[in-house]
């Protein structure tokens, strides 16, 4: 069902200062020390099937290696079924309120739940859905999100970020009473600031995986911000196995967020890196235009070559060398480096050109490597 994705192979990540415990996910592994997980959710109605794949592939194709899609009433439970047989990677059911759903849900091939067992009401109910869940070998994630916390939560702790770590630890025993064990947490508000402290709060209290993000964040300006912010100092700190950067509009975005979030952290790379200068009076071609014409050209790399864009005499040559392929400009014109040395100079007209032959080459070097590694380890 699920398909190998096109991200080039993680780097190990980095030294967890709270280590958490192992699950899975489908096939993949979250928490222990595995890789951060990028995973996005649809915002099409999920009981239209064609549309809800389509952005599905669309995320995967981005990098997506789970999502998530909302299952409300009957008929998305019934369409949730299709969508896991079609779906390119692990799907997780976004549950409230009717545990039947959650039942349904599993049995239409959800390789994980969202709940809040806060929200699904009888004990027995919670119990059905964590012995249906253990039956299946699939995940159960605890959210919790402040904009929903109980009010007797808010009452009894000291502060908001406290409250929210009672809840999810109260919310976990309530499944971890069943014998189910495949758990990981979420603890979400829209302030950077509540989010970090209640994230950090429950590291300190509980070994579980979490999953990251600023939730209601804003558009893709204000919400990668935030987010860039908020998972920036949680994972640069090791907290942290899947992560969402919750944008008001299309799932992919998020997904490129995501990764240029754990790029920046040198956690994981999907593709080629991007440098280019911020240009100032000294730039004398149209840096923006020629970042744009490569980045184009070179989106479909899969290995994660370092390039540079460069417009002017100052930085550019040095940043240039430094990268895999790297552009220096001058006047109309730009000075081509790849690894390190000077191998031509080309007009603007012909820069883009000359530097994806090379990135492709270098590429293609690179994927035939691998190839040959993994056919040895054979």
């Amino acid at each position: 069902m699920f398909k190998m994705t096109n991200i080039t192979p993680p780097k190990s990540r980095a030294k967890h200062i709270f280590r958490t415990k192992a699950i899975k996910l489908g096939p993949l592994t979250i928490g222990g020390g595995a890789p951060v997980v990028v995973q996005t959710m649809t915002n099409t109605d999920t009981r239209d099937v064609k549309a809800t794949l389509a952005q599905i592939t669309r995320s995967f194709e981005r990098g997506a290696e789970v999502v998530r899609l909302a299952v409300p009433d009957k008929k998305s439970a019934i369409s949730f079924a299709e969508i896991t047989k079609q779906s390119p990677v692990p799907l997780v059911a976004d549950i409230h309120f009717n545990y039947r759903l959650a039942l349904a849900a599993l049995e239409g091939g959800a390789a994980g739940l969202r709940l809040n067992p806060g929200n699904i009401g009888d004990p027995k109910n919670i119990r059905r859905v964590a012995e249906a869940a253990g039956a299946k070998g699939a995940a159960i994630r605890v959210g919790v999100n402040l904009g929903s916390l109980e009010k007797n939560a808010k009452a009894k702790a000291s502060s908001l970020p406290e409250a929210m770590v009672e809840s999810a630890l109260a919310q976990v025993k309530l499944i971890e009473e069943t014998g189910f064990e495949n758990i990981k947490v979420s603890l979400k508000a829209s302030s950077v600031r509540e989010t970090v402290e209640a994230v950090r709060l429950f590291a300190q209290r509980c070994d579980l995986p979490q999953h990251l993000g600023i939730t209601e964040s804003g558009d893709l300006k204000t919400g990668t911000v935030r987010s860039s912010v908020g998972l920036g100092i949680l994972l640069s700190e090791g907290i942290g196995d899947t992560i969402r950067v919750s944008l008001t509009g299309p799932p992919e975005e998020e997904v490129d967020c995501a990764w240029e979030i754990l790029s920046a952290l040198g956690l994981r790379r999907r593709g080629p890196e991007f440098i280019s200068c911020p240009t100032c009076g000294r730039c004398q071609i149209d840096l923006p235009s020629l970042l744009a014409d490569v980045k184009s050209r070179l989106a479909d790399l899969k290995s994660p070559l370092t390039i540079a864009v460069m417009g002017c005499v100052v930085n550019g040559p040095g940043e240039a060398r430094s990268a895999d392929v790297g552009i220096a400009g001058g006047r109309g014109t730009g000075r081509l480096f790849v690894k390190g040395f000077e191998v031509g100079s080309f007009k603007f007209d012909n820069l883009a050109k000359a530097l994806e032959d090379k990135a492709r080459e270098i590429d293609m070097e690179l994927l035939a490597a691998g190839a040959r590694e993994e056919n040895s380890k054979t």
